[in-house]
């Protein structure tokens, strides 16, 4: 099981009252409610092997320059040498710091690289994995990594943590028309605004799906373009023509990486706090007494 770590606080942050707090006066709504997502998916899912995907640089420079909008209006600092501070809620960025030292104090794996984003080293985890792989993200765009005859499957928080949408081959053909790498070119030709991808003007949705139906992929619908015997109508072969520059590029600002460098980490699910002392200390520092009990409990074979 590999988590999107930051997808998954982002959404605990509001999703739990920020009247949840230490008893200082700081919240932790974002630690309590990732704390009592990970119990509950351990609980029901019981994985062999639980990994923590962070983003070491969620805003890569090599991605960046081959389009040079992407995530450009989440960007809160420029910065010369590392990555870019992202734009966070004042009262969330506080609470990562005591998100990891919780992860590492239970022992769950922790895994970030420089120069990538957690979706590269979930892309990496699942290209080396001999096993199912459920992949738990609050982000589309990792459909792209489902594939039934793998069995690798996304599963998509929709209402808190007890209702998981469970993304499949055929959710995603019934829904997108497409299949898991499929996905990737439909989000390209239609552009992602939160992510800042532009897409193909005048291609939604729906139509990059009948264009992916039609020609296969997008090497296929660029054939298609050259071909002037093709069905693609006078505007649609202009508009893709047009494109091309960015064509060229965003398949690999889109595709997750496979091939990230990872350190050496033990992936195994552990049956109880590494550290207890310190889950102990954390709990009652931060007022995460019956988070850090629930999720103990959870570990328990």
């Amino acid at each position: 099981m590999l988590l999107d770590t930051a997808s998954l606080y982002y959404r605990a942050y509001f999703g739990v009252p920020d009247s949840v707090r230490a008893p200082d006066g700081t919240p932790v709504n974002a630690v309590r409610g990732l704390l009592d997502f990970i119990g509950r998916l351990v609980q029901d899912h019981r994985p062999d092997d639980l990994v923590a995907c962070m983003d070491a640089d969620w805003r890569p420079h090599w991605r960046v320059e081959l389009i040079p909008s992407y995530k450009a209006h989440r960007v809160a600092v420029e910065t010369e040498t590392g990555p870019d501070e992202e734009e966070t809620p004042d009262t969330l960025a506080p609470q990562v710091p005591i998100i990891e030292a919780a992860l590492d104090a239970f022992g769950i794996a922790r895994v970030g690289v420089a120069g990538y984003e957690a979706d590269d080293v979930i892309g990496t985890l699942t290209a080396r994995a001999t096993g199912p792989v459920d992949i738990v993200t609050g982000d589309r765009d990792l459909y792209q990594l489902v594939d039934d005859a793998k069995a690798r499957r996304v599963l998509y928080p929709l209402k808190g943590v007890g209702t998981l949408q469970v993304t499949d081959e055929a959710w995603l053909r019934e829904k997108y028309g497409v299949d898991g790498p499929g996905y990737a070119d439909l989000a390209l030709l239609r552009g992602d605004p939160s992510d800042g991808l532009p897409g193909v003007p005048g291609v939604g949705e729906k139509t990059a799906a009948k264009l992916l139906d039609a020609y296969g992929d997008l090497a296929g619908i660029l054939a298609a373009v050259a071909d002037p015997t093709s069905k693609l109508t006078p505007t649609q072969r202009k508009r893709l023509d047009e494109a091309r520059p960015y064509l060229a590029v965003a398949p690999k600002v889109v595709q997750v990486a496979r091939d990230v460098p990872l350190p050496a980490f033990d992936p195994a699910l552990p049956a109880a706090p590494a550290h207890q002392d310190v889950v102990d200390a954390l709990g009652h520092r931060w007022g995460l007494g019956g988070a850090v009990a629930r999720l103990t409990t959870a570990l328990r074979p």
